[in-house]
């Protein structure tokens, strides 16, 4: 099969599910289109792979959602279990549903997201899908009123446009919530609510912080539309997380970006997370520690030059951040330190921001010789 290919076993037309007239689920005249508000359909984006064992679960609690328009893509990254069973059974259960399985790059999880961006269908929206969470029914309802009015407690992109300027919001332009989830077991028994983030999402902390998680994450078609300009840049960088570029992509080109305090996903912990819980304080220490590994720098190298290839979506102060980031990297530590204080730089914490600027004095940050790609 090519890579990229529908599975055969969903070789149908798959058109967006359209509701009835008659659907209470309006979000308060979210995503309005040529039908009205309930018309705005959702692509939502699984990347699988040997995930047979949890899948089952979220799938069913994509079917439970309280939005009706939503379509599922699923991209199989060449698993060896029943993952593709799975997704064919689930199709064949809901047929009045688009739900399609294709090829994945099978060069890992953020290269099969990445790949699935390309996916969505001008005018939808843009949700990404882990495959061993479960989502709360409202996940995506939730998202759709959080972009629409910014409830009370969320916090909201300081980069973006149009604060204070109400409901109507949705239209300006693009925008991307991610929320709280609740941290479960392996059989995802809750355990905690997810720690809040304090500070208001933004740029400059977009540059050396992941703050918006992937599995809550939904754009509007405006957001998305920026991502597909950019993802083929953030391929070729081999950027480490496609939630984190993500992020940082909508926050320089000046995207209206809220974090929900409100939980929508229950978020499993087992042995196979890529990063896990952050809620400990070994979890926070290991965190901490990350930024004076050799690592953490590479990383952040591999950002930059992401954006850099996508330079022409950033806002022009954005823009000047960004070059002022990258010249700080490559300074000597103590003085990438400074540089990175006075750029007003910062993490979630005092104790983040203060191991950032003590990993850039000692020169954990700069790039060690090009990157191949």
């Amino acid at each position: 099969m090519d890579r990229g290919s529908t599975d055969p076993a969903q070789d149908r037309r798959c058109a967006p599910h359209r509701p009835a007239a008659s659907t209470a689920v309006t979000a308060a005249g979210l995503g309005r289109g040529e039908d009205g508000p309930a018309a705005a359909t959702v692509a939502i984006l699984l990347a699988s792979f040997n995930g047979a064992r949890y899948l089952p679960r979220q799938l069913d609690s994509i079917a439970a959602q309280d939005w009706p328009a939503w379509r599922l893509v699923v991209s199989d990254d060449g698993s060896t279990d029943a993952t593709r069973d799975v997704v064919r059974d689930f199709a064949k259960a809901h047929p009045g549903r688009c739900i399609e399985l294709i090829e994945g790059p099978r060069r890992g999880a953020t290269q099969n997201f990445l790949s699935l961006i390309a996916q969505v269908r001008p005018g939808e929206w843009l949700a990404f899908c882990d495959q061993d969470d479960a989502w709360l029914p409202h996940r995506l309802s939730r998202g759709m009123q959080v972009i629409g009015g910014c409830p009370a407690g969320a916090g909201e992109n300081e980069d973006g446009p149009g604060a204070g300027d109400g409901g109507e919001r949705v239209n300006a332009g693009p925008a991307a919530t991610s929320s709280r989830t609740i941290i479960c077991d392996d059989d995802l028994r809750p355990l905690t609510p997810a720690p809040l983030f304090r500070r208001p999402p933004s740029f400059r902390n977009a540059l050396v912080q992941a703050c918006m998680p992937g599995n809550t994450f939904l754009a509007n078609p405006a957001a998305a539309a920026l991502l597909q300009q950019g993802a083929a840049a953030a391929a070729r960088a081999g950027v480490v997380s496609h939630d984190w570029w993500a992020y940082q992509l909508l926050a320089g080109a000046g995207a209206r970006l809220i974090r929900d305090p409100e939980p929508t996903v229950l978020y499993r912990q087992h042995r196979g997370n890529v990063m896990g819980r952050n809620d400990t304080l070994r979890a926070r220490l290991r965190r901490v520690a990350m930024l004076g590994a050799g690592d953490f720098g590479g990383w952040v190298r591999d950002n930059v030059t992401a954006l850099q290839g996508a330079r022409h979506l950033l806002t022009d102060a954005n823009l000047a951040a960004l070059d002022g980031f990258e010249a700080a990297l490559r300074a000597p530590g103590p003085i990438a330190a400074t540089r990175l204080a006075r750029l007003g730089m910062y993490r979630q914490t005092k104790a983040g921001t203060a191991a950032l600027l003590a990993a850039a004095a000692a020169g954990r940050l700069r790039p060690i010789g090009p990157r191949q790609v």
